[in-house]
């Protein structure tokens, strides 16, 4: 069996929580509701996928549910930054800002390693 050479589940599954709590702690004003959606959706989203490629049977199948899975990564990381620019330092997201980037990157790895 291979080893793998990193374990997104655990990271993700943390991620997603902490997407949950920022998106918890935006203002209850309509600037963050329109954030606040599309981020509480996209952020957790990341690991789902994660968990689904991993089931999946076929290495395409993988390949198509990581690509997914980089794509809301990149949209988390996108919110993520609104929200750095109109609610920081209230909201602190400079950590996550940068998580998500390493998401995207490590995604990337793999579906290159995929293809």
């Amino acid at each position: 069996m291979d080893p793998k050479p990193y374990d997104l589940k655990e990271p993700t599954f943390l991620f997603a929580l902490r997407i949950l709590k920022i998106a918890a702690m935006l203002p209850a004003n309509n600037e963050a509701r329109i954030v606040r959606r599309p981020l509480a959706r996209s952020g957790p989203s990341i690991g789902s996928n994660v968990e689904e490629a991993d089931g999946a049977s076929t290495k395409p199948e993988k390949r198509r549910i990581f690509v997914i899975a980089r794509r809301e990564a990149r949209e988390a990381r996108y919110w993520l930054r609104i929200i750095l620019h109109l609610w920081s330092p209230g909201v602190s997201v400079e950590a996550d800002v940068a998580e998500a980037s390493e998401i995207v990157n490590i995604l990337s790895a793999i579906i290159g390693k995929l293809a």
